[in-house]
Parts: structure tokens; sequence; C-alpha cells
């Protein structure tokens, strides 16, 4: 990228790029799985999120009117690996419910607007919050929406982009201003940090010897120092 020497942004980009190449994030067969799971995986791991897709996949429960069929207990059994498995069967049958009521059943239809008045609808249905909602408008609806998590917020707090009391809605603007509005460079940037996250800046004993972003980050910087 030409301005990556005056934009931070770019420079993390492409350095984790470069490191850990294309991930093509989010692992799913279709919009309405990629839904349910940003569902699912609200304060539980993805590993527990698999589990639960892949019951109801053997279920055929990852089509909507399916879902809208199946029995509470039953929805509750089946997603239960993905944990507060009867607070989330409740936020799926409303999200499905919504679907109906106003969308044909269709997560398409829903998602097929302008951004801003989609992530509003979004956010007005019980138990989605602004992650939730733009990890479906970005991964589900092909909407150039970044997706802000816990890893987004250690990774520039480390780097001394954000002090840390910024909200979830700063830091989203930060990315989204000083970024092409691009779906594809927000889905790969926020599986960068991901697997950044996960592989080596840890939220303990981060592995920062190793961490393609050394040369930028004054946090690692001071830890790799000798001592």
């Amino acid at each position: 990228m030409s301005e990556e020497n005056s934009n931070p942004l770019h420079r993390v980009f492409s350095l984790l790029a470069d490191h850990y190449g294309p991930l093509h994030w989010w692992p799913a067969d279709t919009p309405f799985e990629v839904a349910i799971g940003a569902i699912l995986t609200q304060n539980t791991a993805w590993t527990n999120v698999e589990k639960a897709i892949a019951n109801l996949r053997r279920e055929g429960a990852l089509e909507a009117h399916v879902m809208r069929g199946l029995s509470r207990s039953t929805l509750e059994e089946l997603i239960r690996p993905a944990g507060f498995f009867r607070q989330k069967a409740e936020r799926l049958h409303l999200f499905v419910a919504h679907l109906f009521a106003g969308h044909g059943g269709s997560l398409e239809r829903l998602l097929d607007g302008p951004l801003d008045e989609v992530r509003t609808a979004l956010l007005a249905q019980k138990g989605i919050g602004p992650e939730t909602a733009d990890s479906i408008l970005l991964y589900a609806g092909g909407h150039p929406s970044f997706v802000v998590d816990a890893y987004t917020r250690r990774l520039l707090e480390r780097l001394a982009l954000i002090d840390g009391g910024e909200s979830y809605q700063q830091i989203r603007s930060f990315f989204m201003e000083n970024l092409p509005a691009d779906t594809e460079l927000f889905n790969e940037y926020h599986a960068l940090i991901v697997e950044l996250c996960k592989d080596v800046c840890r939220k303990r004993a981060p592995r920062c010897s190793l961490c393609p972003l050394l040369s930028v980050c004054p946090t690692g910087a001071l830890t790799d120092s000798p001592s």
C-alpha cells in the first residue's frame, strides 16, 4: 500500500499478510451458517461453536425454516457445546422469527440494503451486539463493516494505537476511517489479527520475539529487550 509510511494500519496489515498469507475467514458453507456461528460464538471459544454447528448440520438445522421448526429444548441440546445454550437458543429462535416476520425467511433480504440501515436493524434484535452484528454484516452480507473483538483491542493497545479506554464504536471507526471500505480487506485484516493474537500476541506470556510486528510494536520492543 502506498500510504504505509503515513498510515500505521496499512503497515500492520502488510506485515501480517506477508507473514501469514491469505486466511479467508469465516469457516462456513452458507451466509445463514455464518450468522448462526456469530451468535453462538458469543462468550465461548470457536472450537465449542464448531461442535454445536456440527450438531446442527447433522440434523439439517442450518436452514432457517428447519431451525424455526425445532422445539426450544431440541435446539438447546444441539447447541449445548457452545455454552449459555438456553440463552443462545432463545436468541437463535428470535433471530429466525425476525427473518420470517419481516424478510420472508431470507437472511439475504435482511442484509440487502445500505450498511448503516442493515446494521441498525441487526442491533435492534435481542442478543445481537455490535461485534455479532458486524460479523454478520461482513462475513454473511459482504458489507465493509470492520469487526472489533478482544484480540483487536489487545493488539491496538500493545501497538500504542489506542489508549485502552476507547469504545467499540471508536475502535471500529478508527479502522473504517483509515482504510478503504473494502470487504475483502476487512475480512483478511480481522482474520490476521485473530491469527496473530492466538499465535504469538497472547494475553499472557506473549511470544514477542516471534512476532511479525516486533519492528513496529513498542510493547514488544520493551518485552524483547535484554534485561
